[in-house]
């Protein structure tokens, strides 16, 4: 069997592959694997080594003179005792496309929706020219049978539903009719749900799947009928909503017409279709609008790449979890100022409580599984770099490179320790090759769900630390079981762009630099002398996604790389999601920031998006 024809058959078999310093690693469901297989790999090793290095580019060597798997490894802070969580990040569309499975579910009978039933036809035979592999509903889906035992009854009901399986990465549906059966039917299964939930379960944290067994055969709702809806993600076709794609509506409108449509669909995605125009909305609440002009852009630049890596946030198991006093950190002092002044502006709107939005106790609950535990979203990250930590030289000579030693899980040729186990790296700058040591980094920011403008220095601001590891520092003396303390979706951003500045750009974080993620985008006027923006080009990969983490340490290289002069102000552009800002100076920021939205310059949503994409400096 050749290699390819092999690959290909144990992709079917969700067996995945990929190459970690020079070595093959494998994982693969129970049973996969028949002994045949595990000869037919063994025997051909080699040969699939050198298949994905020619096919992937995770270890391709980037602009930065090191490659993706290196980038990844090293933001991600995946120690070799993590080695068997680490997947290389890819960031090429077409990459991506090739690892995807989708299924279409049946259209609804009767259903009359002409311009949506086109488009859905026009985006299967797009995303399948993009590489993506469509997979049938009926292999798709799998029956699943079981039993419901209904509380204080004798009451057994036996139920048979097809559920999509837990290797379909997404599933594409339409809006359909609730009738009057299936509300009572939905209402009949919520309170059975509550009931298994208080006396049988005795509110103790419930698997998606108990809840979707309980419900789901209640429910015409695509997540309902999930395998494992934290591997499957429900993407609604629906028509477009004009207010939402409006820009002359206020964004703060925009953020409860996004969040209804989202909660009321159920859906991670939903694509709004008219007849000239596509919209694409997630929680990351872009209002982003294509033309159907533009429709291969749309599914290669904006859709596969949200397909590829959902928004997830990062587990508390993801840290080294320790305590710091942030009475004593000047640094968490001037973030809380930052935060003050931040309320003037209006590019922070207040998040929301799922509790307040969810009205469904067994809605919440999955959504509980899925967001690990958090109890609120909001929009944007407020964080402050502390100045890099060095020991010993910040930079050597070639030779001196030469004689230092492998670092485990680290190719050798980018990455090495000295005697004291101080990592270096071999990264290029203007056409030419550098020995730089990693320093440990080390940032303040404001916890997940927090209210970036009224931060409180004892409970809401969380240290965060990057060297061997990732780290994670609480406020001491704060109560967990008080506080929903848990780190920003945007973790992998935040220390790739601090990490980058370190290595790239020195002069801009050495006295500790303030930085903002905010939903909406500067215009092209905005920017003065040493002022520069990246990133308009780039595949729109969700937050939450170390992929978008590699974007914004690219960013900050390629900025390094093209522009002469010093870097006051750098500004990593997210396409569909929003805008991040680092510089060295807080009271020169909040002075750009109050200028760039007294001009009408800076301003919620994607209004200025456009004008930054026709005049893409970089």
């Amino acid at each position: 069997m050749s290699v390819s024809a092999l690959l290909e058959n144990l992709k079917h078999l969700d067996v995945k592959l990929w190459v970690d310093n020079d070595k093959l690693k494998i994982n693969s469901p129970k049973g996969a694997l028949t002994q045949q297989l595990k000869s037919d790999i063994a025997s051909q090793k080699h040969e699939i080594i050198r298949f994905l290095n020619s096919r992937q580019d995770s270890t391709a060597y980037t602009a930065t003179g090191l490659s993706l798997q290196t980038i990844g490894r090293l933001i991600g802070g995946f120690c070799p005792q993590l080695s068997t969580e680490f997947k290389p990040p890819i960031i090429e569309p077409e990459i991506m496309a090739k690892q995807l499975k989708v299924s279409f579910r049946p259209l609804p009978k009767r259903y009359d929706k002409q311009a949506i039933k086109k488009f859905r036809e026009e985006l299967k035979l797009k995303l399948e020219q993009n590489g993506v592999n469509i997979i049938d509903w009926e292999l798709a889906t799998k029956d699943f049978r079981y039993q419901i035992h209904f509380p204080l009854t004798k009451w057994n009901k036996s139920v048979t539903m097809k559920v999509v399986k837990d290797n379909i990465d997404a599933v594409i549906d339409v809006e359909r009719p609730h009738s009057f059966i299936g509300k009572i039917k939905s209402l009949v299964a919520e309170k059975v749900y509550q009931g298994y939930s208080n006396f049988v379960l005795k509110n103790n944290k419930k698997s998606v799947s108990t809840i979707t067994k309980l419900i789901g055969w209640a429910e015409d709702n695509v997540m309902q009928r999930l395998e494992d809806p934290t591997s499957t993600q429900v993407v609604l076709l629906t028509e477009i909503d004009k207010n939402f794609v409006d820009s002359q509506i206020p964004y703060k409108e925009k953020i409860s017409i996004g969040i209804n449509t989202l909660v009321k669909t159920f859906s991670e995605i939903v694509i709004g279709v008219s007849d000239g125009n596509i919209s694409i909305l997630n929680m990351n609440l872009s209002d982003s609008i294509f033309s159907k002009d533009s429709f291969d852009n749309f599914v290669k630049k904006s859709l596969i790449p949200k397909l590829y890596v959902p928004i997830a946030p990062l587990p508390m198991s993801r840290f080294a979890v320790g305590k710091y006093n942030p009475e004593q950190s000047e640094y968490a002092s001037k973030l809380v100022k930052l935060s003050q002044e931040l309320a003037k502006t209006d590019l922070f709107p207040s998040g929301f409580q799922l509790s307040e939005i969810i009205n469904r106790q067994s809605h919440r609950d999955i959504v509980d599984s899925i967001v690990n535990g958090r109890t609120g979203v909001s929009y944007g990250f407020v964080a402050y770099a502390e100045p890099p930590q060095f020991i010993g030289k910040r930079e050597l000579e070639p030779q001196e490179w030469e004689s230092l030693s492998a670092v485990a899980g680290f190719n050798a040729k980018e990455v090495r320790q000295n005697a004291i186990g101080r990592r270096y790296v071999k990264t290029k700058i203007k056409n030419r090759f550098v020995y730089k040591q990693l320093p440990d980094i080390w940032l303040v920011c404001s916890r997940s769900g927090a209210n970036k403008t009224d931060l409180n220095l004892e409970n809401d601001i969380l240290r965060m630390g990057l060297k061997d590891k990732l780290y994670l520092e609480l406020p001491s003396g704060i109560d967990q079981n008080k506080v929903d303390i848990k780190p920003s979706y945007d973790t992998y951003v935040m220390v790739g762009l601090v990490l980058s500045a370190a290595l790239y750009t020195p002069e801009l974080i050495e006295n500790g630099a303030p930085m903002i993620h905010f939903h909406g985008y500067p215009a092209n006027q905005w920017f003065h002398e040493n002022e520069y923006y990246t990133g308009v080009n780039n595949p729109s990969v969700p937050c939450g996604t170390y992929e978008s983490g590699v974007f914004n340490f690219l960013g900050i290289h390629n900025l390094a790389d093209s522009h002469d002069s010093q870097i006051t102000l750098a500004t990593l552009l997210e396409p569909d999601h929003g805008t991040n800002i680092v510089t060295g100076d807080l009271d020169y920021l909040l002075d750009r920031l109050h200028n760039g939205i007294q001009q009408g310059q800076i301003e919620l949503g994607g209004k200025h998006f456009a004008s930054l994409k026709e005049l893409a400096q970089v």
